[in-house]
């Protein structure tokens, strides 16, 4: 069944007015009439069964009937990424929600190649990905900063896994063997690496755990994907 994230509070009985381009996604595109079903969530919520009531020229109404499943929250993980070009970015954001991330941080480093990105597009893919991958939330994709800030306002608690690509660390499930779980962030380099500097930095970090992806070089989006997925199984929800 076609799934929708809507900002509106969702309750049985609601009315609920789509945009333009949702109301236009559900007819031109899914093929949707009035008194077909679809399920719509907000992050809120949970997961509700709508019904088409209506279908105007630009909005599509639907009602809210009875909810399909109450609202639950995935591990509390951000993803933190140095920008890349974009394709690899939007790859990024797409595989980390898929894998259950609840925030995406774009930072600059000394090595970044690129300065800037699109974040409203970055949200659109976020969203797109939840609504496929049946989570009840969408991860958020923050503004970009650069690391040095990013380091200096980081949050009491959270802890970091610092994936270096040196080759002396030890490797990542190992490294996250018997680590507690909770609030936790993936530090994800640039393409060049990171600098002297920032490893040093990083290392010494007290709430930071080094780990290595293995023997090969990764890109950024790879090495990405799979640190999530070691992460997953060794402390979050995989293991449910």
């Amino acid at each position: 069944m076609i799934r929708l994230f809507v900002t509106p509070d969702l309750a049985a009985g609601a009315e609920l007015a789509l945009d333009e381009g949702q109301s236009r996604y559900l007819v031109a595109v899914m093929r949707l009439a009035v008194g077909d079903e679809l399920l719509a969530f907000n992050g809120r919520d949970g997961e509700w069964r709508a019904r088409v009531a209506s279908v105007g020229k630009r909005q599509v109404v639907l009602t809210i009937a009875a909810q399909a499943r109450p609202q639950a929250g995935g591990p509390d993980l951000d993803l933190v990424v140095a920008l890349v070009k974009r394709a690899r970015l939007e790859t990024i954001v797409e595989k980390a929600a898929e894998l259950g991330a609840r925030r995406v941080r774009p930072v600059i480093t000394e090595r970044t190649n690129a300065d800037h990105t699109r974040v409203d597009r970055l949200n659109a893919i976020a969203v797109e990905a939840a609504e496929q991958t049946g989570r009840l939330d969408v991860p958020q994709v923050l503004e970009p900063v650069k690391l040095d800030r990013l380091l200096a306002d980081w949050e009491d608690g959270r802890r970091l896994l610092f994936c270096d690509e040196s080759g002396d660390t030890a490797p990542a499930l190992l490294a996250l063997g018997g680590q507690a779980a909770g609030p936790w962030a993936i530090l994800i380099g640039p393409e060049g690496g990171f600098s002297p500097r920032e490893r040093d930095i990083l290392r010494a970090l007290p709430f930071a755990t080094p780990a290595g992806l293995g023997p090969r070089i990764l890109r950024a989006d790879t090495a990405a994907i799979s640190a999530l997925t070691l992460w997953q199984a060794a402390l979050g929800d995989w293991r449910n």
